[in-house]
């Protein structure tokens, strides 16, 4: 039977404290910094050559379900009414909104140094060092709003714009396309600085910290995120029915992007599972 995906600002205080200490649990396991490690190894550019699976690509929203869905089954594993959140940030749009409360996500990095000193994965707190990262911090920080050069999290119109597009994604199949849902929701645009991050990209630097690199499972609103980007995947197959994962098929050897992209049956590292098993999940879940 499906289970349910809520948006977080419906949780209960129960199903808030349960959620959190699902995850404090998981990352004591240890299993949580397996899905951070995950992360980094396959947070691949364009630049490089070889095979893309995470960003850039389109893959990325398949690739991100799958890791979601992981992490899920681990927190389940720990107690079996919980399920991964979606934090609606064209809604609940500042610092002082859901998730950012004492009791689920914990607040904003202090200005010093953005260490978040509040809520459970706090380092303060005991349960939370950064084991697998990028930099040498070994704490959670953010900086939400991006205080030294202020911006704002995606709108309505701005996921619009996203949703509209009918097809899936278009040659060359990378962060430089202008046209295509993945792209569009992924948010690479053109130029320099805020104004070329759009949707998923912008909201990992309007919350800053270890959000911003390859690390950024780390935080905990990571999978917040990622579970509204999957809604709004769900949201573009129901608005166009028929439009399917694209490529269909793998680059021919000629073209550059041969052997850099996943095509929709072909197996999606690091699982042994193809986008196309992928699409439809209604029989594992289902959003509120």
């Amino acid at each position: 039977m499906a289970y349910t995906r809520k948006n977080v600002n419906r949780l209960t205080r129960s199903e808030r404290r349960r959620l959190v200490d699902a995850l404090l649990e998981v990352k004591r396991r240890g299993e949580y910094d397996e899905f951070v490690h995950i992360h980094i190894v396959h947070n691949a550019p364009d630049g490089e050559h070889h095979l893309r699976t995470a960003h850039m690509t389109p893959s990325f929203l398949p690739w991100h379900r799958k890791l979601l869905l992981e992490l899920e089954r681990a927190l389940r594993r720990v107690d079996a009414s919980v399920t991964v959140p979606y934090w609606d940030w064209t809604r609940d749009r500042t610092a002082n909104s859901l998730p950012w409360t004492e009791d689920l996500l914990g607040g904003n990095g202090r200005r010093s140094d953005r260490q978040v000193m509040t809520g459970p994965f706090a380092y303060r707190a005991g349960y939370w060092k950064l084991t697998d990262r990028v930099t040498d911090v070994r704490y959670l920080t953010r900086d939400l709003g991006r205080a030294h050069d202020p911006i704002q999290l995606p709108t309505g119109r701005d996921l619009e714009s996203a949703l509209a597009d009918p097809v899936y994604d278009v040659r060359p199949w990378n962060s430089t396309v202008g046209r295509g849902f993945r792209n569009r929701l992924e948010g690479w645009g053109r130029g320099r600085g805020s104004t070329s991050w759009h949707n998923h990209n912008r909201v990992h630097h309007w919350v800053g910290g270890v959000m911003l690199g390859a690390a950024s499972p780390n935080d905990p609103v990571f999978w917040l995120h990622h579970a509204f980007v999957d809604l709004q995947w769900t949201r573009w197959q129901q608005r166009h029915p028929g439009h399917r994962y694209l490529p269909a098929e793998p680059p021919g050897v000629r073209d550059p992007q041969h052997g850099r992209i996943v095509a929709r049956h072909e197996r999606l590292p690091p699982w042994d599972v193809t986008p196309d098993e992928l699409e439809d999940v209604s029989g594992i879940y289902r959003y509120e």
